[in-house]
């Protein structure tokens, strides 16, 4: 681009050397106009069109055009109609827009053009959308200009100031500046009249072989249509010449001009004679006089024109009021029609209507029933739609013939992830993974990868694969796996085989829907992703899953409106709505969908997806809920007290009774426990009915059991359902932590005995052994978990949560305590540290708490109000710290006592706020005669206390009622406040007895 830039301007002569035609380009500010710039470009008529459309795209910043419509007769003065008025002022707009087109006139304040550049600079100052903005470029020669002798001599990026006329009737015009861009053509041959069409003609013919979309990737060529308005008789000519590059033309019935005269005839073209050419003229342009030989040259133009009917569109919108857009769309694929090859005649209008964005054009003009459409035929602009975000089409592809499964290949999949924004937040975690990639891969294969990394995909689903798991974890375990990094296929039999060789990239993905949903998820395309969820299996998992995945995702993003996006999506209220579905038509089979392995999710359950997804809304639905409650009590009933449940465990013979009731002894080998997991669908149907033949079975061996048997299975069966059952399982457990507290308490106050040789005692050796086996429970939970991670990450899975940063603390106090008592010199230091430890392991009991119904929500409202009350002490630290200092320098100027500065400025004021107010060492009338003295001397070496000095007494006093007044009236009710009116507190304590028995 650079190469082809030269200085230009001051001469038209240039050395036989250079490879192009000089050009210039700069602003010109409309000085009469307010703040009005619009940018140029001065080029010879010789120039490559290629070059102004870079210019254009790169130097312009223009965004590609869907549609360029070049206005043809413009610059004829003529009467303009209201209905023509509205339909370039409106319709021509309107059509522009949606489509992000660019618009040719003739740059010059005369005719038609005037009236529909302002349409356009209003709608340009109106609109607050920059998505599809209309441009519109003037293209004329500075031999039509007025002034132009201002851009003759201009050098490259000047700023040329333009002051333009209105009143003037030719034949020189000014420049219109509600044009945003003008291309100035200087001709170098003046013999040549014909210079700026030529130029507009080859560049119009050189956009229409550029490719839409962002980077010229699109699947069809940018379409030209050149609309007839008017037009006087030069017009036919520039006609005829853009017919024979085969540029659609749309002519406006009932404009004028040659508009009209080329409608009279492309009716009934045998009527195209000199004779009747003539009339015709003569009609439409009664002022003017016209020679015989030009009626003859007029009249072969005209046949050769009309000879074109392909690419000639004629419309009279004061007779039919249809919408110039779809007018536009006919035109253009009339065009298309005449030079196409393929049987798919419709495939080009219906391109043109995706890049338009135009689906309600596509379902009325195509998609009517006359043409019935197979899945190959739809792939390209199937392709189209999804990159650019248009789920209308998507789903009108699909109800009419797409088939997704036949479409979606790992190749198109990878081109998918491949086509996303570098401002997404995608782009960036790809982009890291890919580098990680790349940086392994370099050190293992050296300087040859780097060489042949050029010809590969930006990303591979290798690394999308890796992104995904590390918000998902296992539930996406063996997704686009690729066996150079390690990857594995799971097999439908739970075995699991290497893959054979590299993914192929043209095989069909096994799980389209799936797939791309979770695409539109990470790209945040939500309107796409709830169709993609809605036509897939496994609904409330995916919605669980992408809860989960949008959860992570929102944590990165920096963007502020893309987080509140994420965090409006509202996933797992259509888990919530679709489980809600299944629990009212069939509580069981419900059930069995909760604990059912996906297979679209690596064999994971929803529960176990909900429990990922931290999904609280999912699990307070009323039947996962019952579903949890069931699981908890096991088989005993979940009408159990909690009284009859620790008598059962204290007394195990009690479990033989009728003190606890138990479900009936009905669970053969082939029926289900409540809480396991299912592999399939058909495991879940044959099981669930199943189970009315295993009753009946069952009762048939109750008739007549051997009496030894059944009193032998009976007690074995209670005693494994009691200790089986989790509510048992956790009371033991809470339980034996008392019991180990208990022990803990006594061993730090009764039973604390020197160190060795006298100690450690029996007791204080079991607490030992007992923290041991707390410590093994911990390094269970961190490492040995079913996820398959490496160590460091599931170290910071562990640390992630707040309650194993307790348990470490507790653990790491508890080895430091015991360490130091062992030895004389720090025993007292272990006694403390171990007092301490003791603490924090009682704080231990909030979280074993947290379960239950009314005392779960108050521990979730006092979490919250410990951030809260943060804030608090903030200000109250302000008011007490001002207080301390100022009462310690007047009370005790000469004190130098470190612990008793930090006693009279911290600890007293603070005393204070509760009413521990000690008047006699503050008013000095009140005050009775102790040791104390003013010598610093004393006070240092003696460690005497410092007297109260009287001077400013009064102040002090002052200062103390300011202070009580601000921080017990003010501060204290500002707190209680604070918690009694916010509305997240009362909304807990309200739905606190709405939750279920545990």
């Amino acid at each position: 681009m650079e190469e082809m830039e030269t200085k230009l301007c001051s001469s038209d002569k240039e050395e036989p050397f250079k490879r192009e035609p000089p050009y210039c380009t700069g602003e010109i500010d409309f000085t009469a106009c307010g703040k009005k710039r619009g940018k140029f470009i001065k080029v010879p008529n010789t120039i490559h069109p290629g070059i102004i459309f870079e210019v254009m795209l790169n130097k312009w910043k223009l965004p590609a055009p869907n549609l360029v419509v070049s206005l043809a007769g413009e610059e004829e003065n003529f009467q303009v109609k209201p209905w023509l008025w509205d339909t370039l002022k409106k319709g021509l707009i309107k059509a522009a827009q949606s489509t992000g087109a660019w618009i040719f006139t003739s740059a010059l304040r005369i005719g038609i053009t005037r009236h529909l550049v302002q349409a356009v600079r209003d709608h340009a100052l109106a609109s607050t959308s920059s998505k599809a903005r209309v441009t519109a470029i003037g293209i004329t020669s500075l031999r039509k200009m007025q002034h132009r002798e201002i851009l003759d001599n201009t050098k490259n990026e000047s700023l040329v100031r333009y002051q333009s006329n209105d009143n003037i009737q030719g034949p020189l015009y000014s420049l219109d500046h509600n044009h945003s861009h003008f291309i100035l053509v200087d001709r170098i041959t003046p013999d040549e009249p014909g210079g700026t069409t030529k130029l507009r003609l080859t560049l119009e013919k050189h956009i229409s072989e550029q490719r839409t979309g962002y980077g010229g990737t699109g699947s069809i060529e940018i379409p030209v249509l050149c609309l007839l308005v008017n037009g006087g008789p030069g017009t036919l000519e520039r006609m005829c010449s853009s017919l024979e590059n085969s540029a659609p033309w749309l002519i406006l019935a009932g404009s004028g001009g040659t508009a009209d005269i080329l409608a009279a005839f492309m009716n009934d073209p045998q009527l195209v004679m000199p004779k009747a050419v003539e009339k015709q003229f003569k009609e439409k342009f009664p002022s003017k006089s016209f020679l015989w030989k030009d009626v003859l040259q007029w009249t072969a133009t005209i046949q050769n024109i009309i000879s074109h009917q392909h690419l000639l569109t004629l419309h009279n919108f004061e007779q039919d009021g249809s919408e110039l857009d779809t007018v536009i769309l006919k035109a253009l694929v009339k065009a298309c029609k005449s030079h196409s090859q393929e049987a798919q005649e419709y495939l080009d209008e219906l391109k043109l209507a995706v890049a338009w964005n135009r689906v309600d054009i596509a379902k009325s003009e195509i998609f009517n029933g006359d043409v019935e459409w197979k899945s190959c035929d739809l792939e390209e602009v199937m392709m189209d739609a999804l990159v650019n975000d248009k789920p209308e089409f998507v789903k009108l592809f699909i109800d009419n013939g797409a088939n997704i499964s036949e479409f979606l290949t790992y190749s198109r999949l990878q081109r998918l992830y491949c086509s996303i924004s570098q401002k997404c937040l995608l782009y960036e975690l790809l982009l890291k993974k890919h580098e990680e990639s790349k940086l392994t891969l370099t050190g293992l294969t050296g300087q040859h990868h780097k060489e042949q990394r050029e010809n590969c995909p930006l990303f591979t689903l290798s690394e999308v694969s890796r992104v995904l798991k590390d918000f998902l974890h296992d539930a996406c375990k063996g997704f686009y796996q690729d066996p150079r990094y390690g990857g594995k296929k799971k097999s439908d039999k739970m075995n699991t085989k290497p893959l054979p060789g590299p993914l192929d990239m043209n095989q069909k993905t096994e799980n389209p829907w799936r797939d791309l949903f979770v695409w539109a998820v990470l790209l945040n395309r939500h309107k796409m992703a709830n169709y993609f969820w809605a036509m897939g299996q496994e609904g409330v998992a995916s919605a669980l899953a992408a809860c989960k995945i949008l959860k992570e995702m929102s944590r990165l993003e920096t963007e502020t409106e893309v987080e509140r996006i994420m965090k409006e999506a509202k996933y797992e209220q259509l888990a919530v709505e679709l489980f809600s579905e299944c629990y009212h038509n069939s509580e069981e089979r419900a059930f069995a969908l909760l604990v059912r392995k996906s297979q679209y999710w690596n064999r994971i359950t929803c529960l176990q997806l909900a429990t990922e997804a931290d999904a609280k809304s999912f699990f307070a639905h009323d039947g996962v809920q019952a579903f949890l409650t069931k699981i908890w009590w096991g088989d005993m009933s979940t009408n159990t007290q909690i009284l009859k449940l620790i008598c059962g465990f204290y007394c195990p013979f009690l479990i033989f009774t009728n003190l606890i009731a138990f479900s009936e002894e009905k669970q053969s080998k082939n029926e289900p426990e409540p809480f396991r997991e299912l592999d399939t669908l058909d495991t879940e149907r044959t099981l669930l009915f199943s189970r009315g033949e295993d009753r009946g079975s069952g009762k048939l061996e109750k008739q007549n059991p051997p009496e030894n048997t059944a009193w032998v299975t009976f007690m074995f069966t209670r005693w494994r359902k009691f200790w089986t059952a989790p509510v048992t399982v956790f009371m033991g457990n809470v339980i034996m932590y008392f019991a180990f507290l208990f022990l803990f308490t006594y061993v730090i106050l009764l039973d604390f005995k020197p160190p060795p040789p006298e100690g450690p005692s029996a007791t204080e050796i079991i607490l030992y052994f007992w923290v041991f086996t707390l410590v093994l429970e911990e390094i269970r939970q961190s490492f040995y978990t079913d996820e398959d991670t490496n160590l460091i990450k599931k170290c910071k899975l562990y640390v992630e949560d707040n309650w194993n940063k307790c348990d470490m603390v507790t653990i790491f106090l508890f080895i430091i305590g015991v360490t130091c008592r062992m030895r004389n010199s720090t025993f007292q230091a272990g006694r403390t540290i171990l007092a301490i430890d003791f603490m924090v392991f009682t704080l231990r009991l909030i979280h074993i708490f947290a379960i239950h119904k009314q005392l779960g929500p108050k521990i979730i409202i006092v979490e919250r109000m410990m951030k809260d009350v943060f804030f608090f002490l903030f200000f109250l630290s302000v008011w007490l710290i001002a207080y301390g200092v100022t009462t310690q320098a007047l009370l005790h100027p000469d004190d130098r006592q470190a612990e008793w500065i930090f006693r009279r400025v911290l600890y007293r004021p603070y005393l204070q706020i509760f009413g521990q107010i000690p008047l006699d060492e503050i008013d000095t009338s009140r005050m009775y005669p102790r040791n104390c003295t003013f010598n610093p001397l004393e006070i240092l070496h003696k460690n005497l206390p410092s007297c109260p000095n009287s001077y400013a007494n009064w102040l002090v006093i002052l200062l103390l009622v300011i202070f009580l007044l601000v921080t017990n009236v003010l501060l204290m009710n500002l707190l209680i406040a604070m918690f009694s009116c916010s509305g997240q507190y009362r909304h807990l304590l309200e739905n606190s007895a709405l939750q279920p028995d545990c």
